[in-house]
């Protein structure tokens, strides 16, 4: 596998213009014991913290799928206060997420996981809904393996 990183001016140079720039990203690890699949609730609220940016500044959340029930119980997590202050360490509730922005072209579970390159199709994903609906940050959140998650914002490319 081989990948050539351009600048940015040689890009343009060329003919090619960027979709959005990828503002920052954070790992987290939960014990897979118990929390296996939550990661993407972590994640979410890592990013945010280490951005300053907080859920009302996101326009676009896509968040991985692995299974319908983990999915659900990750924004059921955000939502409880028991679960954000006990393991989270927040004071109250993350809160739900607008659903009118999350996962609004389809998800995983819709669209398919292809395995080694779900990452690409959300980022990808997100990048062209912050172009469709105007958008200026995206806010992405995958579990994967072993309780690990990864969590990202991606800025929209100025037009």
């Amino acid at each position: 596998w081989y990948q050539r990183r351009v600048r940015e001016d040689k890009a343009l140079a060329l003919g090619f213009k960027p979709k959005a720039y990828l503002k920052e990203f954070c790992y987290v690890a939960r014990d897979p014991k118990d929390q296996l699949l939550l990661g993407p609730s972590y994640a979410t609220n890592k990013i945010l913290e280490r951005t300053g940016l907080t859920k009302d500044d996101i326009d676009v959340f896509e968040f991985h799928e692995a299974f319908a029930g983990q999915i659900l119980a990750v924004l059921n997590a955000l939502q409880s206060e028991s679960f954000c202050k006990n393991y989270m360490g927040r004071s109250e509730a993350f809160g739900a997420i607008p659903l009118e922005k999350f996962n609004n072209w389809g998800g995983s579970l819709s669209l398919g996981h292809p395995f080694g390159a779900t990452g690409v199709r959300i980022a990808t994903m997100a990048a062209n809904r912050l172009i469709h609906e105007d958008g200026q940050f995206a806010l992405l959140a995958a579990c994967a393996a072993g309780g690990h998650a990864v969590g990202q914002i991606l800025e929209r490319y100025p037009s």
